[in-house]
């Protein structure tokens, strides 16, 4: 049998199961209009929903960002340190004092203070 008749195969599979899932839904939604929107488990909201955050947690996100980007770069780093050795260390070591330099920066000009 051909490789792309397997692929179309499941294409065509997934297809099919995407297609009843919404037969599904739509089978068991109920007639008519809704009263209130999905926003609160039905409730009306009272306020816009980007307003409700304070511009001191977009600092907090970015930090947060930084901290995992260096996560995903130091596991990929874990499994290959053992056979590149020494300059892997001195470069893991090197990218995370820049990242502790952006943290140093940050809590220097109050993007952690909370008052």
């Amino acid at each position: 049998m051909a490789p792309f008749v397997v692929v179309l195969s499941v294409v065509g599979l997934v297809g099919a199961l995407i297609a009843a899932v919404y037969a599904a839904s739509w089978a068991m939604a109920p007639r008519g209009l809704l009263e209130a929107g999905p926003f609160l488990s039905g409730a009306r909201p009272v306020e816009h929903a980007v307003s409700r955050y304070h511009v001191r947690w977009y600092a907090v996100s970015m930090i947060f960002l930084a901290f995992d980007m260096e996560m995903i770069f130091m596991y990929p780093w874990a499994l290959v340190v053992a056979s590149v050795g020494v300059k892997a260390v001195v470069e893991m070591f090197l990218f995370l004092g820049l990242i502790l330099v952006g943290v140093l920066y940050a809590w220097r000009e109050g993007a952690l203070r909370w008052a």
